[in-house]
């Protein structure tokens, strides 16, 4: 009898959606430390779409498996690891791995110290917007910006920007979501962000009209060809952080000079990464957390995902590239689609 089989979707060589491919391979096994988990919901994020374009700076060996989170059962534990973990609920997440991705499978095999128990009541399509909460509290807390009164948030109504929002306005900061359509503003006013602004509107004077002529601390930006204008919205030693460059645009213009222009405001400006806690596992780990507690308790509630199968990442890649979804978009075993 041949072994059991699962699907994963891999990128063999670099380039746009149709470079994820499906293929088979066996079941893992678990080692001693480690446990299978069976997948439930799979997030997509753009460092997946980096890795499917070898961009990514912390790339996974070739041919690479994307996807850096994972929901699902404990299926198999390791000889070396408690047995009441078979049958848990769990997330997986690769910051938590020595290589990033892996996710896009309908099985992986992980260190058991690295997975996040989920409490009763949370999700697996809640819970792979975890790391997204990661990584808006790393932005709003650990980027080495002093804890912000105000925030605008560029992309609000994608994952990490929503998340971002969400997590901003349960912690008590002012958040002003910014998006590129009417479809989308309502989404993010749905979600609980009551102030949503159209990329294409007078933003400068509308955002100091919202503050009162103060401005936001921070911008949260993607990076594109219009990030001089976000100077403009902040407030006297604000901050400029880049958190994304998804649709692949990047400004051309002098930072410095325009900056020096407002010299009277003492601006900056700072592209973050996650990877800064790389070394710093209890903070890491101690964000997430937080933000399970949160979402345990419903003072984090993602809004429904933007759902694909499995065997059609590529589509969901294409979606999400050109901006066609609202919100976490999640990969699902076909079986259970």
């Amino acid at each position: 009898m041949e072994p059991p089989s699962i699907l994963v979707m891999q990128v063999a060589s670099p380039g746009g959606p149709a470079a994820l491919q499906a293929a088979s391979r066996p079941m893992p096994v678990a080692r001693d430390h480690e446990v299978v988990v069976q997948a439930r919901a799979i997030g997509i994020s753009s460092a997946d779409m980096m890795i499917r374009r070898g961009e990514y700076k912390w790339m996974p060996p070739l041919p690479a498996i994307p996807g850096n989170e994972m929901a699902g059962v404990v299926v198999a534990v390791g000889a070396q690891v408690d047995g009441a973990l078979r049958g848990q609920h769990v997330l997986v997440s690769s910051r938590e791995l020595p290589v990033r991705g892996g996710c896009y499978a309908d099985a992986v095999a992980v260190p058991a110290e690295a997975l996040f128990l989920l409490p009763p009541g949370v999700s697996f399509t809640d819970a792979v917007s975890l790391p997204n909460f990661q990584l808006a509290g790393a932005l709003l807390y650990e980027s080495g910006v002093r804890r912000p009164r105000s925030i605008a948030v560029y992309g609000a109504s994608g994952g990490v920007g929503l998340a971002i929002a969400q997590l901003a306005t349960a912690s008590g900061i002012d958040c002003i979501g910014v998006v590129s359509t009417h479809e989308k503003a309502a989404f993010v006013r749905a979600a609980g962000i009551p102030e949503v602004l159209l990329r294409d509107d007078d933003l400068p004077s509308t955002v100091m009209e919202l503050t009162h002529g103060r401005g936001v601390d921070v911008v949260y930006s993607l990076a594109g060809p219009d990030m001089i204008r976000n100077l403009d919205l902040l407030a006297p030693l604000g901050t400029l952080l880049s958190y994304s460059h998804l649709g692949g645009f990047m400004p051309d213009a002098d930072f410095y000079g325009a900056l020096r222009q407002r010299l009277g405001r003492s601006l900056g400006v700072r592209v973050y990464s996650i990877h800064t806690l790389d070394e710093q596992h209890e903070t890491r780990r101690g964000l997430l957390n937080g933000a399970l507690e949160l979402m345990a308790c419903g003072k984090l509630m993602p809004p429904p995902p933007t759902r694909w199968p499995l065997s059609r990442a590529a589509e969901a890649h294409e979606a999400m590239e050109s901006r066609q979804t609202l919100g976490k978009v999640v990969l699902v075993p076909d079986s259970l689609w």
